[in-house]
């Protein structure tokens, strides 16, 4: 049994909560709000009694053994951090943090306070994307990855409307690439590693976010395209080309069809059913972890998380987002 705490009371944590309200070794011990009268909400509605406002006495609290953050990203390494100088181990909402420096320091801070630390990046922990790695050599070369989140998001309305909310704030450390562009970009990095280049564009609004981008990464004998979008819908599949068959993914962000279409016209469904929600099987890898007093996932790695935000860091600079935290950090 492993007790858990959350900070961020928001939808994400609801579809959480719901994923694994059957995972036997999961049990919601406290929750965190900047409000009491939200804190003793949320608690209410999941049977909780601790509460807190206060995140120095959350994280010193001997009733909670890991905490699960969904808090906006610029508050991920602070928080993160701060959990495991306590002792606790830390399943940290994608993105894991605002940039690669704060990357760095969350893994330091896991190092030498022997914890786990842990993206909750969903994707990759799922079934199918096992499959998908499985399955590369059936390909050929793989000459090229291409995949695609783009999604209008109600947000783009109400700032349309005139009122930032938060997906479009980059004092949040938000925005296009960082909440949906992060989606393409991991799976890429987890299954060919570090690309050799990475050249991006993108639109940034007046806040300084920008709400949609695209970007060519290359390797040694391959080349990755991605594009995302908070402000435009795509129904395209992703895919990954390689001389004798191409490999087509329906939803990056959650593969569920698996497919490899072969040139001579062949198809061969790779599909396998998924009986959880897709958010299960990030809290099963990270509870396993603590289980067998491991630091690290070998799925969602700490080098691939570290790898995936230097592409972001870098993709930013490019088109010309920065954060408040990409000045804080020493």
């Amino acid at each position: 049994m492993i007790r858990f705490g959350i900070v961020g009371t928001n939808w994400i944590t609801e579809r959480l909560l719901g994923a694994v309200a059957n995972h036997e070794d999961f049990v919601l011990k406290a929750v965190y709000s900047r409000t009491e009268d939200r804190a003793r909400e949320f608690a209410a509605k999941y049977g909780v009694e601790l509460t807190f406002t206060d995140l120095n006495e959350m994280a010193a609290s001997d009733e909670i053994d890991a905490v699960y953050i969904a808090s906006p990203n610029s508050y991920h390494a602070e928080q993160a951090i701060l959990f495991m100088e306590h002792g606790k181990h830390v399943l940290c909402e994608k993105p894991l943090a605002a940039n690669a420096k704060e990357v760095k320091a969350m893994i330091e801070a896991a190092k030498s306070n022997n914890v786990v630390l842990m993206e909750a990046m969903k994707s990759t922990v799922m079934p199918n994307f096992q499959v998908i790695q499985d399955n590369l050599d059936k390909l050929g070369k793989i000459r090229t990855y291409f995949s695609n989140y783009c999604q209008y998001s109600s947000r783009y309305d109400a700032y349309k409307k005139g009122t930032v909310l938060n997906a479009f704030n980059p004092e949040y450390a938000t925005g296009a690439l960082m909440d949906l562009g992060v989606y393409t970009i991991f799976p890429l990095v987890a299954l060919f590693g570090k690309p050799n280049t990475v050249k991006a564009s993108g639109h940034v609004l007046e806040t300084g976010a920008d709400a949609q981008g695209s970007i060519l990464l290359t390797y040694d004998e391959m080349q990755a395209s991605v594009m995302y979008s908070k402000i435009t819908d795509s129904n395209l599949p992703s895919e990954i080309h390689g001389e004798d068959a191409t490999m087509v993914i329906d939803h990056i962000s959650s593969p569920e069809k698996i497919e490899i279409r072969y040139r001579d016209g062949t198809i061969e469904d790779l599909s396998i059913q998924q009986e959880m929600d897709p958010m299960y099987y990030e809290v099963a890898e990270f509870i396993q972890l603590i289980q067998s007093r491991e630091n690290e996932s070998k799925l969602n790695s700490w080098e691939t998380s570290l790898h995936v935000m230097e592409i972001m860091d870098e993709a930013r600079k490019q088109i010309g987002v920065t954060f408040p935290n990409d000045k804080q950090v020493n």
